[in-house]
């Protein structure tokens, strides 16, 4: 207001001093941010994630053409490689699948082992 008011508040700015502003709202949606546009909309892709992720519809298409591929005659299944290449990589996914729902109810199983002898 008054010129002369700088003498009574002077405003003194260090390095690295002064006003902090600070973002501190949680970003979620860095995973679909890195769709690139010609790839699809990113809105869409997170909703439809919210339905079934990319594992669950991958699964779910998997299963499908593995089940049609069964209705083909046998010299056909045997002489598809794309075919043999699907069932070894759903073979595989199974596996991991088994594997980790063995350790998860094998940790399970000592807990509840653990907690017991407490009790007892």
């Amino acid at each position: 207001m008054f010129p002369w008011f700088w003498l009574w508040a002077p405003q003194l700015r260090l390095p690295f001093s002064g006003d902090v502003a600070q973002d501190i709202e949680p970003r979620l949606d860095w995973f679909f941010a890195g769709i690139k546009p010609q790839a699809g909309n990113a809105r869409i892709e997170a909703r439809a994630f919210d339905v079934a992720s990319y594992g669950d519809q991958l699964g779910v298409i998997t299963e499908l053409l593995l089940e049609w591929a069964e209705r083909l005659p046998a010299d056909l299944q045997a002489g598809s490689a794309p075919l043999q290449e699907l069932r070894e990589i759903h073979r595989r996914i199974q596996a991991i699948k088994d594997a980790e729902r063995e350790r998860e109810l094998a940790t399970l199983e000592a807990r509840v082992r653990q907690l017991r002898e407490r009790r007892g």
